[in-house]
């Protein structure tokens, strides 16, 4: 009886440093400012995401960690995070299962994701399963929901319109053509200029910053020259004609694959 006693007693100290190991390995690390999460009981292993793999669409680093937006191989795009590790736009990378979370609020980057992905982590190439053909879907949505609108507007990770423009150049000393300012880069690198153009894409309140892309019909499409970013606290309307006057930046990088060889930052806007 004594023998068996001890018996059942070892079992149950097995029993319950097993469950603490499983319910560790299971539980996924999340950002900081992550809302307390109730995880359920071992029944998520169940809930988990599957590994995914795809290609890296946006990627952005906050809090120790990288948020990435990824096009599935199937097509699909999601959020996921994982600590934070070095990711390139365009990359194709394969993730490790985690759990998807719905309305996550990000005190960091201070946005909310409709739904992301917690990852346990990256997968090394070397180790992923090879990429299935993509299947046939539909086609996305025109709108995007809002939180998953590309961070920074870069050639990159936003494509903006493509339209017929012709605006008159600005008045005054420091006045330039789109195409003059991408011409004149190195010459301009840190000064302040006035551009003139209309606008054609607005992305708003990233990195405390409203994001505007204007054309004024000079430049190259096909070197991409005919296109300016500018960053700015002020507002405007896709279709408005605006006079931007801001810091030109020459071969500016915020990193994460978003890269200007022109931006004008700290812009104020008139007419």
């Amino acid at each position: 009886m004594k023998k068996n006693y001890f018996l059942s007693l070892a079992l149950i100290v097995f029993y319950c440093a097993a469950s603490a190991a499983l319910a560790a390995t299971s539980t996924p690390n999340v950002p900081a400012g992550h809302p307390k999460i109730d995880y359920p009981a071992q029944s998520t292993t169940h809930q988990q995401s599957a590994q995914i793999s795809g290609k890296v669409l946006q990627a952005m680093n906050s809090g120790g960690y990288s948020y990435i937006y990824l096009q599935k191989n199937n097509g699909e795009k999601v959020w996921l995070a994982v600590a934070e590790t070095r990711v390139n736009v365009g990359d194709r990378m394969s993730f490790k299962e985690g759990l998807v979370m719905k309305d996550f609020e990000s005190k960091t980057l201070k946005r909310t994701f409709a739904s992301i992905i917690f990852s346990n982590g990256v997968i090394p190439q070397a180790k992923a399963a090879a990429p299935a053909a993509p299947a046939k879907v539909p086609a996305a949505p025109a709108v995007q929901p809002k939180a998953q609108t590309a961070p920074l507007g870069s050639k990159v990770a936003v494509k903006a319109k493509e339209v017929k423009i012709s605006v008159k150049k600005a008045n005054g000393p420091n006045a330039y053509t789109i195409a003059e300012a991408y011409r004149n880069s190195a010459k301009l690198n840190k000064k302040q200029v006035s551009i003139r153009g209309k606008v054609v894409k607005v992305t708003p309140k990233i990195m405390k910053k409203n994001w505007i892309h204007i054309q004024d019909g000079s430049g190259s499409q096909a070197k991409g020259t005919h296109n300016l970013v500018c960053t700015t606290t002020a507002t405007a309307q896709v279709g408005d004609v605006i006079t931007v006057k801001g810091t030109l930046a020459k071969d500016r990088d915020f990193g994460y694959g978003y890269r200007y060889s022109v931006i004008i930052e700290n812009a104020t806007i008139g007419k």
